[in-house]
């Protein structure tokens, strides 16, 4: 027995060991950007590497956030992100519901089709979508990078699917007995019970959002309608060769992301696991 908790004592210790240097090596580049953004331009290219600048120059995110209108491309995209969510959140709940729940004809084939159009790769569709787009005039508007929120996304909509098969439908039998119709059961019974899954689709939708470059750069020409990616890269382009203002940039547009990760990365994990429990 003592063996046996031995064993099982290193094999811990050595995974975690394992999982640590990892993790610490994957997270390199990210301690060599904010070492850099806090660096005088002299001591970025010496070597060895100096992590710990000296002097800490805080004085290159005054410089960098004022450099160009970075509160307006935040801003911008804040807009454009939460605005998305919602879109997200509502129309791929409805549609994973009427998979989930309801029965009609050709329910099945409907949901393989829907998973079938993972399998399309985006730069099949991105010319049609932008004649198309040009050809309502919304060229240059939000409207092309909120509106596909509003139809729905299928690896969200499966992930949602999956959370309300967890669900006993005895919480349908039961609210409709009250006189509950469909959209009342959806609204009022069903989306209460499977908030870890909104909740990591609201995380990933706003990833998405939040680092959409190829987007905003097709449809957005003005320049006071940029995005923060589109802002970073314009910034990156008049600053090309002052690195420690260029680090200093991008980890402004890391750490809100990052924050929200972090913050709600339990119900982020929880959504994601429990989606495999019923197929």
């Amino acid at each position: 027995m003592v063996e046996s908790k031995v064993r099982i004592i290193i094999k811990n210790t050595i995974l975690y060991f394992i999982l640590v240097l990892g993790s610490f090596i994957l997270l390199i580049p990210l301690f060599w950007m904010i070492s850099t953004s806090l660096k005088t331009p002299a001591q970025i290219f010496k070597y060895p590497i100096i992590w710990i600048p000296k002097p800490i120059v805080w004085r290159n995110y005054i410089d960098a956030f004022t450099a160009v209108p970075f509160l307006r491309y935040i801003s911008n995209t804040i807009f454009i992100a939460f605005t998305s969510i919602i879109g997200d959140i509502f129309s791929c709940s409805l549609v994973a519901y009427s998979f989930a729940r309801l029965r009609y004809p050709g329910r099945n084939f409907l949901f393989l089709l829907m998973l079938s159009t993972l399998m399309i790769p985006g730069s099949v569709t991105m010319i049609p979508q932008f004649l198309l787009y040009k050809r309502f005039g919304f060229i240059d508007t939000y409207v092309p990078l909120i509106l596909p929120a509003y139809v729905g996304y299928p690896i969200w909509i499966f992930l949602i699917r999956q959370f309300f098969m967890t669900v006993p439908f005895e919480y349908d039998d039961a609210a409709k007995i009250d006189g509950c119709g469909y959209l009342a059961i959806y609204w009022k019974v069903l989306l209460p019970q499977i908030k870890p899954a909104l909740i990591a689709v609201s995380i990933s939708s706003f990833m998405h959002h939040w680092n959409n470059f190829m987007g905003p750069l097709i449809y957005l020409n003005s320049q006071d309608k940029y995005t923060l990616a589109l802002g970073l890269r314009l910034f990156q382009g008049l600053y090309m060769t002052k690195w420690e203002l260029v680090m200093a940039a991008s980890t402004i547009a890391l750490i809100p992301p990052a924050l929200i990760f972090l913050l709600a990365q339990k119900y982020f994990i929880q959504g994601i696991v429990i989606t495999g429990l019923k197929g």
